[in-house]
């Protein structure tokens, strides 16, 4: 009996310390993506860091110096990005260089404006014998103006990028070689950094290997690092859904998915995020986003999802992202002097 009752102690050990690894992950983990380091100490050091748009005080942004020349292919597929804007002058042409000084010879970049009253425009015909293509009309929304702007690309590779964001040098390169190896793969996402309005780094999302189960849950992919095939894109319907303001990528990967996407995560940072006040992700959250992301829910599960039901079933996926980023950046950290050059 004594020997039985030591058995059953010994059975319970694992599910204690999985317990004890839930209670402390839920005690760091909000699924609120508004959060900093300086309202959530513990996190700071702990993790998860997906989620967590400012971790650290800003510090000058660098790049490990692999990123910074341009991967040589012998054969470029055409990438088209198409970017959406109103009203981002102090932003968009950081964005507009990110994406010009890849110097990929075969890019399409359509730029939709919705109307700026801002010096926009001025800015646009600066880039204007650079850029594919741009228009400054009246639309229904962000998500309208990036179908619009959709429909005029004809790329092999698609994506889209928001005129606060920035891409990564080098980083179409290295997607399209990625894609001509890998042609089995139809939509890729890698890591994210944040920056604020001076393009100072305050935070990283190093993300774990893609799990397809997550998405239904929540929307962690970098919406700034995602690229899919035109193929995938008319697979399913050939535009965002525009009844979505906020969760249109969200909505859209999870069509992906159900089209039987093959998502890859690579392990590289490919864009920047920008933090600032007047960004779409912390002003309409509490409403518009708010609804889109229940009626996504409602949609794939049939019901409302509580907030205990999601952190629940993403707990692995983010005991896996703090594992990841902890070994990320202790790599890096043994490589500082050699590995990373100052990004201008």
């Amino acid at each position: 009996m004594q020997h039985n009752s030591y058995i059953k102690t010994l059975a319970k050990i694992p599910r204690r310390v999985w317990r004890l690894i839930f209670r402390i992950t839920m005690r760091c983990y909000t699924y609120t993506k508004c959060y900093s380091y300086k309202r959530l100490p513990l996190r700071r050091w702990i993790g998860p860091f997906v989620g967590v748009l400012e971790q650290y005080p800003p510090r000058p942004l660098r790049l490990p110096t692999h990123y910074l020349p341009a991967r040589q292919l012998k054969q470029y597929p055409t990438i088209s990005i198409v970017s959406a804007s109103l009203n981002q002058s102090e932003f968009i042409e950081r964005t507009i260089k990110s994406v010009l000084d890849q110097k990929y010879p075969k890019l399409e970049y359509i730029i939709h404006d919705g109307g700026s009253n801002d010096g926009t425009h001025d800015i646009l015909k600066r880039y204007e014998t650079q850029l594919t293509e741009w228009c400054s009309q009246a639309d229904k929304g962000q998500t309208d103006a990036l179908n619009k702007a959709f429909v005029k690309s004809n790329g092999e590779i698609m994506a889209y990028l928001n005129t606060d964001d920035l891409l990564l040098p080098g980083t179409l390169q290295y997607i399209a070689d990625y894609f001509q190896r890998h042609p089995n793969v139809n939509a890729v996402y890698g890591h994210r950094i944040l920056i604020d309005e001076h393009d100072h780094d305050i935070g990283k999302w190093v993300m774990p290997a893609h799990e397809d189960d997550v998405l239904h849950w929540v929307d962690y992919i970098p919406q700034e690092t995602l690229f899919w095939r035109r193929s995938l894109w008319e697979k399913v319907g050939g535009q965002l859904d525009d009844s979505f303001n906020f969760a249109m990528d969200w909505d859209l990967l999870l069509r992906f998915r159900e089209a039987g996407a093959n998502f890859v995560r690579l392990p590289r940072y490919l864009g920047a995020f920008r933090v600032h006040p007047e960004q779409k992700t912390s002003s309409i959250m509490a409403c518009q986003g708010r609804n889109d992301i229940e009626r996504l829910h409602e949609r794939y599960h049939g019901r409302k999802i509580s907030q205990y039901e999601i952190k629940k079933n993403t707990t692995t996926y983010l005991l896996k992202q703090i594992l990841h980023d902890k070994l990320i950046r202790i790599h890096y950290y043994f490589r500082r002097s050699l590995a990373f050059e100052k990004f201008k």
